[in-house]
């Protein structure tokens, strides 16, 4: 009976076959231990010299790291275990024996390990990462169906840019300048009108010349957009999101946390409702802890942003910046018009913002008076325009980045590992 090591636990006391690789082994003259992955799992495979013929426990003691093999056992209890179940090894069809794997048991550099990212994913902690990354998608999708989202898919290829900067990837379309999409806001916003709640998720790409431990020139977003959703009824939104992704990872990854030593207590905490602080109030309190290199109409830079989120040891949401630091597309504060409704949500433990949202304009003299102040071209807009011409509502968003979320949930120190085949600045291959 084939099956994997995920399934293993389903057939205690029989003898199954696994397709595996040979993570890694160690033997003594009598036993051998055989460390096995197949993709859903690692597993521990222990082969006994007196229990198989001479041919199987010379493979065992030989066999070479990621060769591929079918191995055939029974399925055995083992307390000591992560799984809590290993196979006890009857034989082994090796499929491919390799050779000289480079990434070895020994501490490599990160460039190293970087230029064999397509090996690199097969080790013990990048497998969790990319389980971790997976459990956060499968539950962005299960908390959008379940609250009456309806997932649109906007372009990749746009003709203008959402947020009017020139940190974009251009392109010719044939006779025409197009860009590579930084957001699919504009577009879910027109779908927000047409369905009420919609969200969407794909890669975005910012041609910003960063190098922190914060930035990939490609990413994946999350984005809602929600037709008669103020301000407030957003941030609700954004903080249950977040809360069900955390909970859901907490809940069925257990075993990818514990092989990245992830504190869980910490995710444990994170639970509805988030603090809150407005931009004002952080200003103030940057200045009593020392930040004199912040002024009132700065943007937070990463120190700022992570001196804050310690204060709460939770997710903060960030409230009502400047004006002027800000895209055009953000709906006036009534309470002070030299700032907007908007959030940024920072993660706690130095993560930074995971997720951007606001209020948006409803009003059409107002937005176009902004086109023009940004000076943005005006007929690139017209179809954004006509939705504020052709029954204009309040109405809000958000996105979340998801390679930080990643980094944060699982405690990886950069976001390079929380992409299968990350872009940076320097690096375009694998």
């Amino acid at each position: 009976m084939k099956t994997t090591i995920k399934d293993a636990k389903n057939h205690i006391g029989q003898e199954v076959t696994i397709g595996a690789w040979l993570h890694n082994k160690r033997s003594s003259g009598k036993i051998a231990f055989l460390q096995l992955r197949d993709g859903t799992g690692f597993m521990q495979g222990v082969v006994v010299k007196s229990e198989v013929d001479e041919d199987t426990f010379a493979t065992a003691k030989n066999i070479t790291q990621e060769s591929s093999l079918y191995v055939t056992g029974t399925i055995t209890e083992d307390n000591r275990s992560d799984l809590g179940y290993e196979m006890q090894v009857k034989s082994i069809d090796v499929i491919q024996e390799a050779h000289d794997y480079p990434i070895t048991p020994k501490n490599h550099g990160t460039e190293f390990l970087m230029d064999h990212r397509h090996l690199w994913l097969r080790s013990k902690k990048q497998h969790a990462v990319m389980k971790i990354r997976n459990e956060i998608i499968r539950a962005t999708y299960e908390f959008f169906h379940e609250t009456g989202f309806v997932k649109i898919d906007p372009p990749i290829l746009t003709a203008s840019a959402p947020e009017g900067t020139s940190e974009l990837f251009h392109t010719k379309y044939f006779d025409e300048d197009a860009f590579l999409s930084q957001s699919g806001q504009l577009y879910l916003e027109a779908a927000a009108m047409a369905y009420g709640k919609v969200f969407s998720f794909g890669p975005t790409f910012r041609a910003e010349k960063s190098k922190t431990r914060r930035h990939l020139i490609e990413f994946w977003m999350i984005e809602g957009e929600m037709a008669f959703y103020e301000h407030a009824d957003s941030l609700e939104v954004q903080e249950q999101y977040v809360t069900h992704v955390v909970q859901s990872v907490l809940k069925n990854c257990e075993l990818e946390l514990k092989i990245l030593d992830r504190d869980t207590s910490k995710l444990e905490k994170v639970k509805t409702p988030f603090p809150r602080i407005t931009y004002d109030d952080a200003i103030e309190y940057l200045k009593e802890q020392g930040f004199d290199d912040i002024e009132w109409g700065e943007d937070f830079g990463a120190s700022h942003e992570t001196a804050i989120a310690n204060h709460y040891d939770l997710p903060v949401f960030i409230t009502n910046y400047p004006t002027k630091i800000k895209p055009f597309y953000m709906q006036p504060n009534p309470e002070n018009e030299e700032t907007v409704l908007c959030a940024d949500l920072i993660a706690p433990e130095g993560y930074g913002e995971i997720i951007g949202g606001s209020e948006r304009i409803n009003d059409l003299e107002l937005l176009e008076e902004r086109i023009e102040e940004h000076q943005l071209d005006r007929e690139s807009y017209n179809y954004y325009l006509d939705l504020r011409r052709y029954g204009s509502v309040p109405h809000s968003g958000f996105g979340l980045g998801l390679e930080r979320t990643v980094a944060w949930i699982s405690g990886v120190e950069h976001v390079r590992e929380t992409a299968p085949f990350p872009r940076l600045l320097n690096r375009l291959y694998p």
